[in-house]
């Protein structure tokens, strides 16, 4: 479990967290609660995690991102049966 929530991480930190994301083997739980992550970061995130292949869970409360970028990381989710809670 890594807790990053309230640690007003924009786009560029999760690009950084995106990149540690892409290449982990370990982690199983991501909550990015309320940050600033935006679009951008959500496209991060997306595509780290087509190459991530241990996180079950990942908690998106509040991250300022447009409905549609939701529901393209729940689409992919869905498939690898990662849990989103948003």
């Amino acid at each position: 479990m890594l807790g990053l929530r309230d640690n007003h991480i924009g786009p560029v930190g999760t690009q950084y967290l995106a990149y540690g994301l892409q290449h982990n083997r370990t982690l199983t739980t991501l909550d990015l609660r309320n940050n600033q992550i935006g679009d951008v970061g959500a496209q991060y995130v997306a595509d780290a995690l087509q190459h991530n292949t241990t996180l079950t869970t990942l908690i998106l409360y509040v991250i300022q991102i447009r409905e549609d970028f939701i529901r393209e990381i729940n689409k992919f989710l869905e498939r690898n049966k990662i849990e989103i809670k948003s």
